[in-house]
């Protein structure tokens, strides 16, 4: 587990900077990292809050939403982030709301800060909502389930709604007429 000691930090500015391997990050399901993430940061302790100031930058493979092929992606990940001791509070479960200011707040348990799950974060914030492998992506023959960045297919391509097919029998019977 990638992990700050906050105990250890001083009061001054520390240097965070590490280099970790795809291999001590655990698997996801939305992404894989197949490059070493270069984490540069800076981390400040005032009392108990600990501020981390940095940028992480590595590949990850991605799914294009449209053919299905893994293709990789560029991160460069900024951010600002003030952690605090977690509180247990009785009687307070389920979801809070968050204003404006917190969205940069996050929490740490027992002392420590999982850099891990950090990394973990700002991934997932830079993925893109629809993935593409290239803007042109032409996807999947939804017949035969042939590429069609690779191949063509000789399926239909027009497709007709099976719900509508009375309707369609009705209008064809009216042209009948």
């Amino acid at each position: 587990m990638l992990a700050l000691d906050v105990a250890r930090l001083r009061e001054r500015a520390e240097s965070l900077d590490r280099t970790v391997q795809p291999s001590a990050l655990p698997a996801e399901d939305d992404y894989r990292v197949i490059a070493p993430v270069v984490l540069e940061a800076r981390a400040s302790k005032d009392k108990a809050k600990v501020r981390i100031v940095g940028q992480a930058t590595t590949t990850l493979e991605l799914t294009c939403s449209r053919c299905l092929e893994g293709y990789p992606a560029p991160v460069d990940a900024e951010f600002d982030l003030m952690f605090l001791p977690a509180v247990e509070a009785p009687g307070i479960e389920g979801e809070t709301e968050l204003a404006e200011e917190d969205i940069n707040t996050a929490f740490y348990r027992d002392g420590v800060i999982d850099l891990g799950e950090l990394l973990h974060e700002q991934f997932y914030l830079t993925l893109p909502m629809k993935p593409l492998c290239r803007e042109d992506c032409k996807g999947l023959c939804p017949v035969c389930g042939a590429n069609w960045n690779q191949t063509t297919c000789a399926c239909e391509r027009r497709w007709e709604d099976p719900r509508l097919a009375g309707l369609k029998a009705l209008l064809k019977d009216n042209d009948d007429a």
